[in-house]
């Protein structure tokens, strides 16, 4: 029994009262009290404690008894039965051991009676029946016992007999090697003959002696001869004449892959019933080395018949004059040559295509895009057959096919990198370069165009010159050629290089444009520029973002859409087109990158165009529209006067309406030629200088505006900015925030004013773009 512990005694020595002596002899007496209680509950369970020790005592007396009997028991009775239980588990033991032995031994026998059987079967079918069939069979059915079997004593004692005394080793190699050479001399034979029914007997007979590799070989080479014979036949039966027309090699190349992948899937079930899954791989192999020599033929053979090595030498001595001289300042290129097209234009059009024939190239161009084409088709098929059964990529993770390494190492592919890729590449950026010279010698501008608001227009927006229109369908038809070709190492080159002639010569043509010929530099100092250059230059910015929503759509149409590989093949996906590996990931950043790098170019001209725009145009006629709209108004009437009647007879109005008038005279002409998010950006620049314009008006009129001159003051503001960003976004507002919220602090009552200087005004949502100081500044505009 536990008791709750005491509190530490007070030292009766110590005390110095005799209440410290009560307490402390107090606490001696509580303390004597519980252990007093502790020695009674002690000695009243001493009884209880003595009697379990008895019983304790009495339980040892009873176990000491049973250990003894149970000893007596062991060695008396148990231990016989546990000599005879270990002998029995002995001899069971020895009994199994002798049983398997047993079975070891007559399953030697059976193997050794089954080869027996195997050997007098190969003999006996090989003598006068000649089954072939049948001794192919004892064959395999020999080659199921273990080597151990057929090469130990016991079975070269007991199989050799009078009539097969060889070893049965030495007598089944002999005759296997002896099968072998006669069912491929007979498979040959039936190949020679054209009888398609032997040929697929012998062929099902090599797995059964054990000779698969020469089987696979000998059907490669059955198939490799079907190939080029069909092969020479295609290509051989055309006369010399139509080999010039056409895409006669794109289509003779086209049947070689046909007839190889009709071979294939043809001929996969027959080889992987008789030799196994994956074995067509082998065939496939030796398949793969005649159409290095057929496809070789035929590539080397169209690139001789099209003289690529010249035309490739003539592209790469084009000098490309226009483009050059417009890089110099002195020596501007013609303005645009018409499309009716006199004899004179005629006559330099001859000489700037002369040397290079631009149908010819685009000829090339297209035969060349169809056989790479097919040849990435034709890999994508070769590669799904020989890829493993089961990928071995993890669960939910594609990385796409591989090439085997028999068709990445092929002489074939090697050429299809030297005698289609690469030039194709060369011919490809020639192509687009000298397109965009092209389109920029027959450059147009729309007709009738004027800043006369009171005329119409001769043309329909957007207004546009003719070389956006031609160069973006050229950068749509060389990307969509370029993809359809469904080869990696041609997007990364053509792409990069259309980004690169867009950006230096599309986009340069367009800035050497605005700056050498269609600048809008006032004729006099002061004056305006002359409306043709105003219109030439804003032509020019709806060129730049024209062909930034071209090249946009274009972009999205062949990432997000479907792209035609071409005219009469199925739509594919990028992950279609480019199945190996990552590469449709690459093409996709790389189409990517070219839309980014262009839109940066465009943007960066853009804002400069817009700039010198606002400048040139816009700028030096702000000012006096905002000087006319306020002219003459007064914002400190005496109070009572009628002064609303005195202007015009309509002041309310009045301000609103000489700024609405001066100002769309203004921009309205410009707005209608510029596109959409051109007049936007415009804008935005207008109306950012228009408010720094405005505020400095406002500020002007210090000391100048009563009470009820800052109401008129407000409401002539806000008809200005509603006047000035009508049919605007409504983010156009936003640089005037600052001159709305000085008409608001203008016209404030004394108590909200009282409120803004102690800066209790924070449930009022009201945003200050202006510091204390300055607030306190524009209040004082008005005079007390």
């Amino acid at each position: 029994m536990e008791t709750a512990q005491l509190p530490r005694p007070a030292d009766v020595y110590a005390a110095t009262s005799v209440a410290e002596i009560h307490a402390a002899l107090a606490h001696l007496q509580l303390r004597e009290a519980t252990v007093t209680q502790r020695l009674n509950d002690l000695i009243a369970s001493q009884k209880d404690l003595s009697r379990e020790l008895g019983r304790l005592d009495l339980l040892r007396a009873h176990l000491g008894t049973q250990a003894v009997n149970t000893r007596a028991i062991s060695n008396g009775m148990l231990a016989d039965a546990a000599s005879t239980a270990s002998r029995i588990s002995t001899a069971v033991k020895r009994l199994d051991h002798e049983q398997s032995n047993v079975k070891a031994t007559l399953e030697v026998v059976e193997q050794v009676a089954e080869l027996k059987a195997c050997v007098l079967g190969v003999h006996g079918s090989m003598g006068a029946p000649q089954d072939w069939e049948t001794a192919a069979g004892y064959l395999h059915r020999a080659s199921k016992i273990p080597d151990d079997v057929v090469n130990g004593s016991f079975a070269e004692e007991i199989v050799p007999t009078a009539e097969v005394p060889d070893p049965p080793r030495v007598t089944l190699d002999a005759a296997a090697e002896s099968l072998c050479g006669l069912f491929l001399r007979e498979f040959e034979k039936a190949t020679r003959e054209g009888d398609g029914s032997r040929v697929t007997r012998f062929f099902k007979l090599f797995p059964l002696i054990g000779r698969t590799d020469v089987g696979l070989d000998a059907y490669g080479r059955y198939v490799c001869q079907g190939v080029a014979s069909r092969a020479r036949t295609n290509f051989n039966s055309a006369p010399a004449a139509q080999r010039k027309e056409g895409y006669f090699y794109a289509s003779t190349l086209t049947k070689l892959f046909e007839h190889i992948a009709q071979i294939v899937d043809g001929h996969e079930p027959l080889v992987e019933r008789h030799y196994g899954p994956g074995m067509m791989a082998k065939v496939i192999e030796r398949l793969q080395i005649e159409a290095d020599v057929q496809g070789g033929i035929i590539l080397d053979t169209w690139r001789d018949e099209r003289a690529i090595d010249r035309k490739l030498t003539d592209i790469k001595s084009y000098a490309f004059s226009f483009l050059v001289q417009s890089y110099l300042p002195s020596q501007k290129p013609a303005t645009g040559i018409p499309r009716s097209g006199s004899p004179a234009n005629a006559a330099a059009r001859s000489s700037e295509d002369e040397g290079v024939n631009m149908k010819e190239v685009d000829s090339i161009l297209g035969e060349s895009a169809v056989m790479l084409g097919r040849w990435a088709l034709y890999a994508r098929f070769i590669s799904s057959k020989c890829a493993p059964r089961e990928s071995p990529d993890p669960p939910g993770i594609d990385h796409g096919l591989t090439l085997p390494p028999f068709l990445a190492t092929s002489n074939l592919i090697n050429k299809v990198a030297t005698h289609l890729i690469e030039p194709f590449n060369n011919m490809t950026t020639f192509l687009f370069r000298r397109s965009v010279e092209k389109a920029f010698q027959l450059d147009e501008s729309p007709s009738d165009l004027n800043l006369n608001p009171n005329k119409p227009l001769g043309a329909n927006p957007p207004f546009i010159t003719s070389a956006v229109d031609d160069v973006m369908y050229i950068v749509n038809q060389v990307i969509q050629r370029s993809l359809a070709t469904s080869q990696r190492a041609v997007v990364a080159s053509v792409v990069p290089n259309v980004s690169r002639v867009l950006g230096a010569d599309f986009i340069g043509m367009i800035q050497r444009k605005m700056r050498d010929e269609s600048y809008p530099k006032p004729v006099i100092q002061g004056g305006l520029p002359p409306e043709d250059k105003v219109i030439a230059f804003l032509l020019l910015i709806n060129n730049l973002d024209v062909a930034n929503d071209y090249m946009k759509r274009i972009v999205e149409t062949h990432l997000h859409n479907r792209t035609e590989p071409g005219p009469d093949a199925p739509a594919s996906s990028l992950k279609d087109l480019f199945p190996f590996g990552h590469d449709s990931v690459f093409v996709e950043n790389t189409l990517k990158s070219m839309e980014h790098s262009f839109t940066s170019k465009t943007a960066e001209l853009l804002n400069d165009s817009i700039q010198v725009t606002f400048l040139t145009v816009l700028k030096p006629r702000v000012r006096p529209i905002l000087a006319d709209a306020f002219r003459d108004i007064d914002y400190a009437p005496e109070d009572g006067g009628d002064d609303e009647e005195e202007i015009d007879g309509d002041y309310t109005d009045l301000v609103k309406a000489r700024f609405d008038r001066s100002w769309g005279a203004l921009i309205r002409p410009i707005k209608r030629i510029l596109t959409p998010a051109n007049s936007d950006r415009l804008l935005s620049v207008a109306m950012s200088y228009l408010a720094n314009a405005l505020e400095k008006r406002i500020k002007s009129y210090y000391g100048r505006v009563n009470e009820l001159g800052a109401v008129r003051l407000e409401r002539d503001v806000a008809g200005i900015i509603n006047a000035a960003v009508a049919g605007g976004k409504y983010s156009l507002r936003e640089p005037f925030t600052k001159c709305t919220q000085m008409t608001l602090i203008l016209n404030m009552e004394d108590d909200e004013w009282e409120e803004v200087l102690n800066e209790q005004n924070s449930g009022s949502g009201i945003e200050w773009v202006m510091d204390a100081e300055e607030r306190k500044r524009v209040r004082a505009i008005v005079k007390g």
